[in-house]
């Protein structure tokens, strides 16, 4: 295993950007691997248990898709031989009716025509499906149809179009939308093979936090990070293990990492890591394992822990820990973006790629270059109908109300100065992230 980078190295004093603060984590995750990709860390699950869980396999078409041609919509099926004719309006004998569901069909001959649903299986000798709106129908049991309102061919599903037996309908390390396990029912599959869920262990450090079990006397405040990641997480679905507050000793944070270690596979702390603060934390950090301290070029979150803790029995593989800010703000952004696809990738998944908006800001927003910035943002339309964004109001790192009444992420990236209005931001919509 690489060893991250701690406090005593190059990034002591250099900020490092989140670009380089991702990739760092993301090799690490990479590096320790635990047991998510063995055998014994997927199980079979019935295929409505299976929204939201993480693939353990690719899965293999065992049918076409769809089973025979069929076709595209209402009409009449026919041979496209009966196009090649030097007459403007072609004639044709309606010799039948095929709905969808029927399980055999009447063949044709030239100048013949079978009535179709859509989703009928097509005639053995039919190719071609003219929509019943472009035909005119007689009294005698035949239509009549322009030659030009349809070409050979058209309106017709053919056979494995959407998926051919034996081959990949959805990939392995795939998130499960409702869409995929509608395809997989499609395909007759009745159970699929997961990984299992990360057990992911919390807690707050603080001599400050209050419970709120317990009454809020002066100079104390409720612990509202625990109950936020643990939000996140659920939302995840991940197994969470809350080890509660934790206070400022050296004794009860080596106990709670301990026994935190041994029951998780990663440890979330909050608190504890910003200057001045994390003088326990780092030392218990450097006993049980190899966590660096990091600065990152970024508001809010500018101070975050990552690495691993020692192997610990019962387990085999080492505990990725977090160490998160204390406040509120910072430790959803930082779970946001560091965080929430480093847990992913962790249990398995595919990269997930949350889309960037380019939308215009409603208003000047006041931004110092070097860092990025996370600021939390409402995107609206306007009278008429133009996407804009603007701020939630005052942007502190405590101030939780600011997460609470926003619905993206304005990314003011690391060179970007202050904004103008009108001035184009990236926009990151919590529909696709929270």
């Amino acid at each position: 295993m690489n060893k991250p980078v701690n406090a005593n190295q190059e990034f002591q004093s250099d900020f490092l950007s989140v670009t380089e603060a991702r990739n760092a984590i993301s090799t690490l995750i990479q590096d320790i691997q635990l047991q998510a990709k063995r055998s014994d860390a997927m199980e079979r699950l019935p295929l409505k248990q299976c929204l939201g869980r993480i693939l353990a396999n690719d899965i293999l078409s065992p049918i076409n898709v769809p089973a025979t041609d069929n076709s595209a919509m209402d009409g009449f099926a026919f041979n496209s031989k009966d196009l090649k004719t030097d007459r403007e309006q072609i004639h044709l004998r309606i010799v039948g009716t095929v709905y969808a569901g029927q399980t055999s069909v009447p063949p044709t001959q030239a100048s013949e025509c079978i009535k179709i649903m859509t989703g009928a299986m097509m005639p053995p000798d039919c190719d071609t499906v003219i929509p019943q709106e472009f035909t005119k129908s007689s009294e005698e049991g035949s239509i009549t149809f322009a030659k030009d309102t349809v070409r050979a061919g058209e309106n017709r599903r053919l056979r494995g179009e959407d998926l051919q037996a034996g081959k990949p309908a959805i990939q392995q390390g795939r998130i499960l939308k409702a869409s995929d396990i509608g395809l997989a029912a499609s395909l007759g599959i009745t159970e699929l093979s997961v990984y299992q869920r990360i057990k992911v262990a919390i807690l707050s450090s603080g001599d400050e936090l209050c419970d709120m079990s317990e009454p809020l006397v002066p100079g104390k405040i409720y612990d509202s990070n625990r109950f936020s990641l643990h939000a996140c997480l659920s939302r995840l679905g991940f197994e969470i293990i809350d080890c509660g507050i934790v206070r400022d000793t050296p004794e009860d944070l080596r106990r709670a990492f301990t026994l935190a270690s041994q029951q998780a596979d990663v440890i979330i702390s909050s608190g504890g890591v910003s200057v001045g603060e994390a003088d326990f934390t780092k030392q218990i950090m450097d006993e049980l394992g190899e966590v660096g301290f990091w600065k990152i070029a970024m508001r809010p979150g500018r101070p975050m822990a990552f690495g691993s803790l020692k192997q610990i029995s019962p387990k085999t593989s080492p505990t990725v820990f977090f160490g998160l800010p204390g406040n509120p703000v910072a430790v959803m952004v930082t779970f946001y973006q560091f965080v929430r696809n480093a847990l992913l990738q962790l249990n398995g998944a595919l990269k997930p790629e949350v889309p960037l908006v380019l939308v215009q800001s409603a208003e000047a927003i006041r931004k110092k270059s070097g860092r990025t910035e996370f600021q939390r943002g409402v995107l609206f339309r306007d009278s008429e109908g133009k996407l804009f964004v603007k701020s939630t109001g005052s942007q502190g790192a405590g101030i939780l109300r600011s997460m609470s009444e926003a619905n993206c992420f304005m990314i003011l990236h690391h060179d970007q100065g202050n904004i103008a209005p009108g001035d184009w931001v990236d926009v990151e919509i919590f529909d696709g992230l929270l």
